[in-house]
């Protein structure tokens, strides 16, 4: 018995920039000197990015035309968390409601027919929150089952991917919709720390929404949940965190979390394989969620894999950034669109990390 992923769609805001654009602000907002200004360039330089997305338009600006930051070389006034989170109500639904189009609307699937809604973000809460919006503007049925996923990090959408093949595999007639939005740009922080640069070199916006029913209920076939594995590294906990602050989320990342993932991985996907009753001759394509750019290449490093076979996780990394857990649906969205020419006998591994620290892994077929 197994569960479908029948369709992705994802959506970015219109607010696009190139990585060279944003370091720009970056230097005028930590007020940087020639000499660290260098540094942070070199750093830009080596992320694999080219372009992210902001719901926030003064990454494209400078000094004295923002709108969102205080116009002072300090950004004074600083917005608050409140500020923040009032943002991020206004502009999640609309991001969220173009993905959920992009998904069903190529295969013809009526909104009406979800039966489950799952929500996934670690970037702003509310409530009544985006799930009752969500409920409202495409016109679910008010009994619709809701389930929400926030503040789990880069690994949340594998979450609701589990949850949704458990409720597809209890219940052959149901139709699970996730939809995953992350906002993470709108948790810029200006002091001049290692923590901020790298994180704000690395993280932008974006939503994703997957479609999820039984594969004896539905001709909509992309791919086949085949297993999941999880372990969490506790004395690896400290290399990477995620606070609620008075003026947005502060996000802590050490420059161990690579040799961390390099040390563990391994371990991990074994233990995937033997819970699946498959070996790694088996594995043909991977999803790695694109943390950064030496994480792919730790990861590449580690399974000996060629320019090809994970190619999709470096195209998002460079077109979209980190876009926290939203950002692994992109990833399958580019498999699957490179899946209409490829043949299907081979299996994806696919995995995520985060807070924990976390490894999440999943086994993937094309169906």
């Amino acid at each position: 018995m197994t569960s479908i992923i029948s369709a992705i769609g994802t959506s970015n805001p219109a607010n696009k920039f190139t990585q060279t654009r944003i370091l720009e602000f970056m230097i005028d907002a930590h007020e940087l000197d020639a000499i660290n200004s260098s540094r942070l360039e070199k750093l830009y330089q080596s992320s694999g990015i080219a372009y992210r997305h902001s719901v926030i338009s003064d990454f494209g600006k400078r000094k004295g035309a923002y709108t969102f930051f205080g116009n002072n070389n300090s950004l004074e006034p600083f917005p608050t968390t409140s500020v923040r989170g009032n943002l991020y109500e206004r502009t999640a639904l609309p991001l969220c409601l173009e993905a959920v189009d992009n998904c069903l609307k190529p295969i013809n699937f009526p909104a009406a027919a979800i039966t489950h809604l799952i929500t996934v973000s670690c970037t702003g809460m509310y409530a009544p929150g985006l799930d009752i919006e969500l409920v409202e503007s495409l016109q679910l049925n008010p009994s619709v089952e809701r389930s929400c996923i926030n503040f789990m990090g880069c690994y949340g959408a594998f979450n609701a991917l589990k949850i949704a093949d458990y409720i597809c595999r209890a219940q052959h007639d149901a139709k699970v919709l996730i939809v995953d939005v992350e906002l993470c740009t709108l948790h810029f922080q200006k002091e001049s720390t290692l923590d901020n640069w790298l994180s704000n070199s690395l993280f932008a916006d974006g939503a994703a929404a997957v479609l999820i029913q039984h594969t004896d209920t539905t001709d909509q076939k992309l791919f086949a949940i085949k297993s999941f594995y999880t372990e969490v590294v506790t004395a690896a906990k400290n290399e990477m965190a995620w606070r609620i602050g008075d003026f947005g989320y502060e996000m802590r990342l050490s420059n161990k979390i690579a040799k961390q993932i390099k040390s563990g991985i391994k371990g991990i996907t074994d233990n995937l394989l033997k819970k699946a009753n498959v070996t790694f001759d088996d594995i043909g394509q991977f999803a790695i969620h694109p943390g950064g750019r030496r994480i792919l290449e730790v990861c590449d490093e580690v399974f000996s894999l060629d320019s090809s076979q994970n190619a999709h996780a470096y195209q998002v990394l460079r077109d979209y950034g980190n876009m926290s857990s939203a950002t692994i649906l992109f990833v399958l969205a580019g498999l699957g669109m490179k899946l209409k020419t490829q043949q299907r006998e081979q299996q994806i591994l696919s995995v995520a990390f985060g807070p924990g620290l976390t490894f999440e892994s999943m086994l993937l077929a094309y169906a």
